[in-house]
């Protein structure tokens, strides 16, 4: 999580969305950052812990921006990431089991080590559904988000890819990918919202 001041902007970073790259790209302009456990900070805590400190004791009201991708997808990414050499052999591998396996696995109601992963829609809404970002961006459409950045900053800003998932095969089938729909349909829902808005949804919050 990054906070530019003197753009009042704010970035929550939503794993396996790419922010890592975003990261290096926009880390030497970040005046305030939150890194390891706390690089991946929900907006939720942001909306209730950090953003009141901010009002309060420097007058900053950031806009807040994240980037979400389409939830399989991204809960496929998570498989790859878990996939890799490193892994191996630890309780977080998805070593040897198929990517059928892991959706099932993430969507039980005590995810093993291996599929617990949290979710966009927590990271990104209150849980009741009000998103907490004013800007959502979709990770399929890059132009609208390098868009944005360049306008805030002034300047092209370049994301370099970093932590590829190595590729894995992982097919789904129907009747899996139909629960996960149902388990995810929060998530699903507003995936949905934000392509109806053409890659950039935009949030007023209170």
């Amino acid at each position: 999580m990054l906070v530019f001041t003197t753009k009042s902007l704010a970035y929550i970073a939503v794993p396996k969305t790419g922010t890592t790259a975003v990261e290096m790209a926009l880390k030497p302009k970040a005046d305030i950052l939150f890194t390891k456990r706390f690089k991946h900070m929900t907006a939720r805590r942001f909306h209730t812990r950090i953003a009141p400190f901010l009002d309060q004791s420097f007058d900053l009201r950031p806009e807040r921006f994240a980037v979400m991708r389409e939830p399989e997808e991204q809960v496929r990414s998570w498989y790859r990431y878990r996939n890799r050499d490193q892994k191996l052999g630890s309780d977080a591998s998805t070593g040897g089991i198929s990517f059928d396996q892991f959706v099932l696995a993430v969507i039980s109601e005590n995810p093993p080590a291996f599929a617990g992963i949290g979710s966009q829609y927590n990271m990104l809404t209150s849980g009741k559904g009000d998103v907490l970002v004013h800007h959502l961006f979709a990770y399929e459409k890059p132009v609208r988000f390098q868009g944005f950045l360049a306008d805030r900053f002034g300047e092209e800003i370049s994301l370099k890819q970093k932590n590829v998932s190595p590729p894995v095969d992982a097919p789904l089938a129907p009747q899996t990918r139909a629960k996960l729909r149902a388990a995810r349909a929060g998530e699903f829902d507003l995936y949905a919202r934000l392509q109806d808005a053409g890659g950039h949804l935009q949030t007023p919050i209170a």
